[in-house]
């Protein structure tokens, strides 16, 4: 860095600058609105707002032309003295200016629409450090502040450009802007809003990535068209067909009817875009089946892209290790990190590292993209715009959390409505978020139509028929606990069997007690071991299990396969296992668990066993479910099913019958008004996982064969700060783990901050916090981490 007060050449408004070995280098400030106002408005050209985002763009940074500010940027030579708080001194502030011109010249310019478009360039450019605020209580008070009245003042005693300042353009139609009220579904403009907001701070974060790091905005380009990719995925699909086929598989039960439900997921592909249905009961080859549904549909009608959500941190890695295999890692980004900078923390590196969504399938989280549709910070909102004419899949979309539903459902239909968006929702368990579902029966769901909802397969309740292939057994008293040491016996007198439990806790304890028994061909599988360490477990169970069929074809003796997990191994985890164990839990949670069971057919029946464990579920939703399912059961006739396809309706009708669908009150709080939205109490509300609770730690876990790969991530964030790329590489490394025991960890010398540069983000100090076999020490992390769950 030069010295504070060397002169250096510069052009009159600066933007930002940035140091090339000692050489300060501007990024002229006029430019760069101009490019901003190009990119937001292409980007919000997809939902016809271009001139909206074009002029929160040309308006963003009006505030950088105060004398104070661009004093400040060329004495300090800091790269970071464009972020917004960095400092102290309200001379240096500059995203109030922007809107507080919108308020003063835009009724001029026309008394009936200015006011309107006023208020929504307000909100957008007042946001792009700070993020969307609340207009009462917040937004309205900072921009009659007198700090905030004297920048717009400092800003107009500046020469600015007169096509800057001066719209050459008539305003933004004010009759584009959607209402509430408009086919009943709440919540809309502020979702319009929210959009226009991401297509801001991505052009923004984009054009200010372009200057200060101009080989990463080259790496954006390159990935496969979706055209491309379905031609893979159609080859990879031939090639499984054929290897099915070298088996003598390919006329099994469960592998005719897999290809039965690709064909239907390909017929149905060239339907007009909206929402879908794929209902398949579990092994039933759903994942590749949507997708190719997905690539399919969006090559026919010209979507951009493809998102496909999974409930469970857990498992995403699978899955989108899967992906990766077809298309290659380029093409696939996986983002679940859920590790957030408060603004005051950012730095142009954290700023610019932040997800846009810009590859052609991107894997995540149902808490990634359902707390970004209602997020108010710039990072979490970036990446919205690339939902626009998208196809959405929701894996497992049962399992959305019951106190946001009604929020989740008006947002789901305004991406079909609004934004081009195809939704499918996959599910192997009943119900759909229609208003013939048991949700609607229960508390009035405002779901969709049932005309709106296309179910994929034709006959669901053949396909479930067809694909019954396992015996469940179920404990004569359901009131009645299993003492652990009896369990254990049970389990190990079987040489290939998988037990899921509903507590982190409870699979350490049960695994400690089958390795007193036996410790050959044991596994354990929960959320304390970080992404890399379980997808590394689980390949190596596949091998296992796989060694172990071979073995069995041949006649020889094969080595025992016992696998102790948390519910993890339940949506996205391609495993076959002749008997499971499964602690009573939600009726969905245990149809997932015996869709691990027999998978491929291979056996008349599978085994599944049900037992009491000695604790209950934690408390909260999975002991409700643990406790509908006893009372279901309990009025189950001798010959009855258990998971009978037509128990899901009732079980569901029973879940959800006292359940609040809007908890925190979202619907309401996102209500327009007047253009008056509460959207940073509506963001801080909607939230599925507390991160005040929680943090994220890195853990050094180590893989055989790239011993040093983890310490090689971790030294060159420390160098050069988070990018994109690395993080996304780190996150496969990540515990969660809760904010106090964080706070011992790093008291205690456990645990270690990252650094300045790197806000947010923590690592492991200490070589006893991980368990090579069982992942973060609970020992070393007290406070029940099990209640976590997963």
């Amino acid at each position: 860095m030069p010295d504070a007060h060397v002169v250096v050449a510069m052009p009159s408004f600066l933007a930002h600058i940035r140091n090339d070995n000692g050489q300060l280098v501007a990024h002229v400030l006029d430019e760069h609105l101009g490019e901003v106002s190009r990119l937001a408005a292409a980007f919000a050209a997809d939902f016809k707002a271009a001139e909206w985002a074009s002029l929160a763009g040309l308006w963003h940074d009006l505030g950088k032309y105060r004398s104070g500010f661009q004093r400040y940027i060329r004495q300090c030579g800091d790269p970071d003295a464009h972020i917004e708080g960095k400092v102290a001194g309200s001379d240096k502030t500059h995203s109030a200016a922007g809107a507080l011109w919108a308020q003063q010249h835009l009724p001029s310019v026309d008394k009936r629409a200015g006011p309107v478009v006023a208020r929504v360039m307000a909100y957008l450019i007042a946001g792009h450090h700070a993020g969307l605020d609340n207009w009462f209580g917040g937004l309205k008070e900072r921009l009659a502040k007198d700090d905030s009245v004297r920048e717009l003042v400092d800003t107009l005693a500046a020469d600015l450009p007169h096509d800057i300042l001066h719209l050459s353009a008539p305003l933004p139609n004010v009759a584009a802007i959607p209402a509430d009220h408009h086919a009943g579904i709440p919540g809309r403009f502020a979702l319009w809003v929210r959009m226009l907001f991401s297509c801001l701070v991505d052009a923004d974060f984009l054009d200010t990535e372009a200057f200060m790091s101009p080989n990463k905005a080259e790496a954006r380009a390159g990935f496969l068209s979706l055209e491309a990719m379905e031609v893979a995925l159609q080859a990879r699909l031939a090639a499984m067909t054929r290897q099915v086929a070298a088996r003598g598989e390919a006329d099994s039960r469960v592998n005719g009817k897999r290809a039965e439900v690709l064909r239907a997921c390909l017929e149905k592909a060239e339907r007009p875009p909206g929402a879908f249905s794929l209902s398949v009961p579990t092994g039933g080859g759903k994942t590749l089946s949507s997708l190719a549904f997905a690539l399919r549909h969006a090559v026919y009608h010209g979507k951009k892209r493809v998102i496909y959500a999974i409930p469970y941190t857990s498992i995403i890695e699978q899955t989108a290790e899967v992906f990766r295999g077809i298309f290659g890692a380029a093409n696939v980004i996986e983002h679940h990190c859920n590790v957030e900078s408060e603004p005051l923390a950012e730095t142009t590196r954290s700023r610019l590292a932040c997800e846009n969504w810009d590859a052609p399938l991107v894997v995540t989280t149902n808490v990634q993209l359902l707390e970004s549709l209602f997020a108010r910070k710039t990072s979490r909102c970036r990446k919205l715009h690339n939902l626009v004419n998208s196809v959405v899949i929701l894996d497992e979309a049962q399992l959305l959390p019951v106190p946001y539903l009604q929020p989740i459902v008006d947002v789901l239909r305004l991406l079909v409505k609004d934004y081009g968006v195809t939704l499918v929702l996959c599910t192997a368990t009943q119900p759909a978020l229609d208003s013939r579902s048991s949700f609607d029966m229960a508390r009035q769901l405002r779901g969709f139509p049932p005309d709106e909802i296309v179910e994929i397969v034709d006959d669901v309740a053949g396909l479930y028929a067809a694909l019954e292939r396992v015996r469940v057994h179920i404990p004569a008293d359901l009131k009645a606990p299993q003492a652990w040491d009896e369990l254990g016996g049970e389990v190990a007198a079987h040489d290939a069997v998988l037990t899921v439990v509903s507590r982190r806790a409870d699979a350490r304890e049960l695994y400690a007690r089958l390795k007193a028994h036996s410790p050959e061909g044991l596994w354990h599988l929960s959320g304390l071991m970080c992404a890399q360490h379980r997808s590394d477990t689980i390949a190596l169970i596949k091998d296992a299990l796989a060694a172990r069929h071979g073995a069995w074809a041949l006649g020889d003796e094969a080595l025992p396969v016992r696998v102790v997990s948390t519910q993890l191994v339940e949506a996205g985890v391609d495993i076959d296992f002749p008997v499971v164990f499964r602690a009573l839990a939600g009726l969905d949670s245990i149809a997932q668990a015996a869709g691990r069971c027999n998978r491929e057919g291979r056996l008349a029946m599978g085994d599944v066993h049900v037992f009491v464990p000695p604790k209950p579920a934690p408390p909260g939703l999975l002991r409700h479910a643990e406790q509908t399912t006893r009372a279901l059961w309990s009025a189950l006739g001798p010959k009855a099913s258990p998971l009978a396809v037509e128990r899901f309706p009732e079980y569901f009708h029973r879940l959800y019958g006292d359940a609040c669908l809007d908890e925190k009150n979202i619907v309401e709080l996102l209500r327009a008004g007047r253009g008056e939205v509460n959207f940073r109490t509506a963001a801080e509300s909607f939230r599925l996982i507390d991160n005040q609770e929680s943090a994220t730690v890195f853990v050094r876990y180590v893989r055989h064969e790239e011993e040093d790969g983890i310490d090689i991530l971790l030294k060159k964030l420390q160098k050069d700060g988070p990018d994109r790329w690395l993080l996304r590489k780190l996150q496969r490394y990540g515990v969660t783990i809760y904010q106090h025991d964080l706070q011992r960890l790093l008291s205690a010398g456990d645990v270690e901050s990252l650094g300045a540069d790197c806000p947010g983000l923590y690592v492991q100090a200490s070589d006893l916090l991980y368990d090579p076999v069982l992942g973060v020490n609970v020992d070393a992390a007290p406070g029940d981490p099990a209640s976590l769950v997963l």
